[in-house]
């Protein structure tokens, strides 16, 4: 992907679920006052095809976006075969304010699904940080008829939050995957599911939990 971060003020208009405050006594901390960094590493899939994901944080670093324009999955119809299941996989360089560390709390996906009657579709998320053993999965299933938005929301108790080790940069992996099957449905009729609109404009938010770092 070219020229990596896409920062912009206007995401915060989009991150209306932004997480809440919690009691510094129970380890959580409020967002630091400098700017996290994020720039995109690496990214690879059938999903997001160079130039088609950006990546932008909010205003108040407690979430950041993901956006795609070109990834959709179909089956049925004259679908070739490999068309049924689609990937993106997002290798992040997060570069946070001295002193403090992060996990992902939650995530928001959005799209657009057209399921015939007998289709099914799926949307599969997993996190990890790298050289960590520690992967987290997430599944949501759809089934037709269904012709309409989808969303899906991954969320992750407070208490078993992963956070980034402590001084030591570590690149944060994110595996998207949308499948359809066109399933009992006629074999004449197309079903596809997108993760993104007709203007390209559907992202994926990714909530932000901060914790201070011990004093050395």
């Amino acid at each position: 992907m070219a020229g990596g971060l896409l920062l912009s003020a206007a995401a915060a208009a989009l991150l209306t679920a932004a997480l809440p405050a919690h009691d510094p006594s129970a380890g959580f901390e409020d967002p630091p006052p400098d700017k996290i960094v994020i720039k995109v590493a690496t990214v690879n899939g059938s999903g997001c095809p160079a130039g088609t994901a950006a990546v932008a944080v909010s205003a108040d670093n407690t979430a950041f976006t993901v956006t795609y324009s070109d990834y959709l999955a179909q089956a049925g119809g004259n679908s070739a075969p490999t068309a049924s299941r689609r990937n993106c996989q997002l290798s992040l360089l997060v570069h946070v304010p001295q002193g403090f560390t992060y996990a992902i709390a939650g995530a928001d996906y959005r799209g657009f699904a057209s399921l015939q009657p007998g289709a099914r579709g799926t949307q599969r998320a997993s996190y990890y940080f790298q050289g960590s053993s520690n992967t987290e999965y997430r599944t949501h299933p759809f089934a037709g008829p269904y012709d309409d938005n989808w969303q899906a929301t991954d969320e992750t108790d407070w208490a078993q939050l992963v956070y980034a080790p402590c001084g030591v940069q570590r690149n944060f992996n994110i595996n998207t995957e949308l499948r359809v099957s066109a399933g009992a449905s006629s074999s004449d009729e197309v079903s596809f599911m997108t993760m993104d609109s007709t203007d390209g404009d559907i992202s994926t938010v990714y909530h932000l939990a901060w914790k201070e770092c011990p004093q050395d």
